[in-house]
């Protein structure tokens, strides 16, 4: 029998039915077209919407139009593939109002979203990993002849946000304890960062020696840090702080260059301590270009409360300088029994006024009573917490 070369594709030439495994492969190769077809389509219509790079060919960069709107550069506000860094409040309004017996109400709203996409919100704000609490956020600090010196971030972002030992927050009596002096005996310092609970926080003297060393221990461990900063006392120069002290007779800039040599010693602190400084803290003029400094920054200031005649908080409210008061010296008496009565005082002031900031120098008898007490403390409901924790901040009253 012959064959019918004339009869269709795909068609039997006895009956002209179709046969089933060619339609089949015939109807599949048809969806692939209309598929490629209008996927092309879809390229075609969002291509310079999205799917294109961000960033043009060189080429085209250099025909377009000098006053056309080129698109934003990626800033440490940006993640590696552009998109945008937000802190967790970036979305909602946040008010507080005081009610009658004191209490502070936050009300949260959400604000109108602007359109431009998704943001990576980034939730670390208050605190640090504690694996990389020895190293510092490279974004906060900047190079200077005096070493690297503390800034607040591109996003908004203060170092004392960043380093501040959290707390949990919660409604009840609050002591912060700071030992100060760390750095001045090898022995003393590694005694303390040894033996004292994290929730302690330690103060640094400019002037110490191997501090980088020390403070990377402590914030190992778990600990807020400060820097204190030496400031002329009403007797100097019978009582001298140390070299690069900040006078009230010294110019403005020669302070202000005293104060970033002690800043560039070590990085990660919360904030600035003084060390001595009677005189200076009296003297509004001399202080205020100096707190200024600091609390630009994004640090705050810790008066131990030696001086009755400081002017801390005038000039800290001028400045908008985060700042914090000691309300107990504990150690004037070198006894470990009478540095616990002491610390029995500052809890006394706590239960009265919700919070209450001690003071002790890195001695065996404050360090050995500190460790003793703080291990009740928290029996008694009393939440051991960093310096910031307590301070007066006026970016959250």
């Amino acid at each position: 029998m012959g064959t019918d070369l004339h009869a269709p594709l795909g068609r039997n030439r006895k009956t002209g039915s179709r046969r089933p495994g060619v339609l089949r492969l015939g109807r599949i190769a048809a969806s692939l077209c209309l598929f490629a077809i209008g996927g092309f389509s879809l390229y075609t219509a969002f291509r310079g919407d999205g799917l294109e790079r961000a960033k043009p060919p060189a080429a085209e960069q250099a025909a377009a139009p000098a006053n056309s709107p080129q698109p934003p550069a990626t800033t440490a506000n940006q993640t590696a593939d552009g998109m945008p860094r937000a802190e967790p409040r970036s979305g909602a309004n946040v008010e507080q109002m005081v009610t009658g017996d004191g209490s502070v109400v936050t009300k949260y709203s959400p604000r109108p979203r602007d359109g431009s996409g998704p943001v990576l919100v980034d939730a670390m704000q208050i605190g640090q990993d504690p694996r990389m609490a020895a190293q510092p956020n490279e974004a906060l600090l900047e190079d200077t002849p005096f070493g690297r010196l503390p800034i607040v971030g591109p996003d908004g972002r203060r170092p004392m946000d960043q380093y501040a030992r959290p707390s949990s927050g919660a409604r009840g009596v609050r002591i912060a304890i700071v030992v100060s002096g760390l750095g001045l005996s090898q022995t003393g310092t590694q005694r303390a960062i040894a033996e004292l609970p994290e929730e302690i926080t330690f103060a640094f003297a400019a002037s110490g020696n191997s501090l980088q060393r020390w403070m990377q221990e402590a914030r190992r461990g778990g600990h807020e840090i400060l820097l204190q900063v030496p400031l002329e006392p009403f007797d100097y120069p019978a009582n001298d702080p140390g070299p690069e002290t900040l006078l009230t007779s010294k110019p403005v800039a020669r302070n202000i260059e005293n104060l970033h040599k002690a800043m560039g010693e070590i990085t990660n602190y919360t904030g600035i301590m003084n060390y001595l400084g009677g005189r200076f803290l009296s003297d509004s003029t001399a202080m205020e270009p100096v707190m200024r400094d600091i609390g630009k920054r994004g640090l705050l200031f810790l008066d131990d409360g030696t001086s009755a005649q400081s002017k801390t908080a005038d000039v800290a409210k001028g400045t908008e300088l985060p700042y914090a008061f000691a309300d107990l010296q504990l150690d004037g008496q070198l006894d470990i029994n009478a540095v616990l009565k002491k610390l029995d005082e500052l809890e006394r002031i706590a239960r009265k006024n919700g919070q209450a900031i001690g003071v002790a120098s890195a001695f065996d008898e404050s360090v050995d009573a500190i460790a003793k007490w703080s291990e009740e403390a928290a029996m008694r409901g009393i939440e051991i917490v960093g310096v910031a924790a307590l301070s007066n901040d006026p970016k959250n009253p």
